[in-house]
């Protein structure tokens, strides 16, 4: 029976899903060109069900008529995001994607595409969506943007946040503040090393996972706070990327396959080179780099060196090796018993391959303590001061506000993240004792 001719009566009431499955790139475009890694090239994520008009004819999941605001319609347009497709550089505007589809609902949305604009809608609501989720369930609460100021200064409310898959003919991506909108471009690529990526080939940010996650980040954190982009010292900007880089970072370990992948490669070890530490590695590479935007993996800078770092994505590397080092501590300090037990009490693997069973506990293990420190990192913004925030500042709260909920540090935690931060020359303001 075609879906216009189907009753709009049911004789029982079918539960609302509390979640959606939409399949998205695990990794960047190019990297799932190499035979190595193109077996985790895409993965299904799960985000927050946003209902249908056609689920709520059908079904009455939607008690009454002030949700219709909440329906998903094409675009994807929810009740967060607005996906609007337009590309000014041929003045196009690409046909919205409709994820209510049945045809979509039974295949997980559309498999991951370069050359298919409905996909790039797909993934970057996709995206926004999960790491929105994230920032709720750390909080306990739903997120909202930041207002817009009318032509009197007045605050209205932003309900949806904008998303142009096609916004810019450049290697860049940004959120606005004005717009209240997140604005992704495309490129052609000029590789230093064209084996690693097609010499002109069209390289486009809204697919990759860390430049949405991270974009995203920037417009939750503004709307916490929008006075964070008020550069009273040097850190103040430096947190706004650190942190979002943290976000897109960390959602890495969401991803099982990629995660299962890196630690059979490294054999657990994550604090080699690994996908999972390098952030927009296709991106860094398309402008001639040698390797990702940003890593987690660099040189601590000595502690009396710190003030020498002024620019913003420079430092904010600083706050963010920081959170990674502290995150490889309670790590290895995790899954010590599990080397202990594969070793015989040596905890020295033999060379070669390790078992799967033990990558498969590895891996559960990086994805808890992942999910764990993400948390964290997020709960503490609610601790910052309103103003002039220093990394100090973040690290009190991070250890404030990890207090709160867990007075009995048993794992340590805390003491790996003070730990990390002292080596880096972070310190409270006025601490007497840490």
């Amino acid at each position: 029976m075609r879906r216009s001719q189907r009753s709009t009566s049911s004789p029982y009431s079918i539960p609302q899903p509390a979640s959606r499955r939409l399949r998205i790139y695990s990794i960047d475009p190019s990297l799932a060109q190499s035979l190595e890694t193109s077996d985790i090239r895409e993965t299904c994520i799960e985000v927050p069900w946003e209902d249908t008009e056609y689920g709520s004819q059908q079904y009455g999941s939607i008690p009454n008529a002030a949700r219709q605001e909440a329906l998903l319609s094409p675009g994807p347009c929810g009740e967060y995001l607005e996906v609007i497709d337009y590309d000014p550089s041929t003045e196009t505007y690409y046909q919205p994607i409709d994820l209510s589809d049945p045809y979509l609902l039974a295949q997980d949305g559309l498999p991951p595409s370069d050359g298919n604009p409905q996909f790039h809608q797909q993934m970057v609501y996709a995206v926004a969506m999960r790491t929105i989720r994230n920032f709720e369930v750390a909080l306990g609460r739903r997120a909202l943007w930041s207002a817009r100021k009318d032509d009197n200064s007045n605050n209205q409310y932003v309900g949806q946040l904008r998303i142009y898959p096609h916004a810019l003919r450049e290697p860049n991506a940004y959120y606005s503040p004005e717009k209240k909108a997140l604005l992704f471009g495309y490129f052609q690529s000029s590789p230093a090393d064209p084996r690693e990526h097609l010499p002109g080939g069209i390289v486009f940010t809204c697919l990759s996972h860390d430049v949405i996650a991270h974009e995203t980040a920037h417009a939750l954190l503004d709307g916490m706070n929008s006075k964070l982009t008020v550069p009273s010292n040097p850190d103040v900007l430096a947190f706004h990327e650190a942190f979002a880089d943290i976000v897109a970072l960390f959602q890495h370990f969401s991803l099982p396959e990629v995660l299962r992948f890196e630690i059979a490669r490294t054999r657990g070890d994550l604090q080699s080179d690994n996908l999972l530490a390098n952030l927009a590695r296709e991106f860094g590479k398309a402008i001639g780099r040698t390797g990702a935007l940003r890593s987690a993996i660099g040189e601590t800078p000595k502690p009396s060196e710190i003030d020498q770092v002024t620019e913003p994505h420079r430092r904010g590397a600083i706050l963010v090796a920081a959170v990674f080092d502290a995150f490889i501590g309670i790590y290895k300090r995790r899954t010590a018993d599990l080397y202990r037990i594969a070793t015989g009490g040596s905890g020295v693997l033999p060379d070669g391959a390790i078992h799967p069973d033990l990558v498969t506990r590895l891996a559960q293990e990086a994805a808890k303590v992942s999910q764990h420190v993400l948390t964290m990192c997020i709960r503490a913004l609610d601790y910052l001061p309103p103003v002039d925030v220093t990394f100090g500042d973040y690290l009190r709260a991070l250890i404030t506000a990890d207090f709160d909920i867990v007075p009995d540090d048993e794992l340590g935690y805390r003491v790996a993240f003070m730990e990390a931060f002292r080596q880096r020359g972070i310190f409270p303001h006025e601490a007497r004792s840490l």
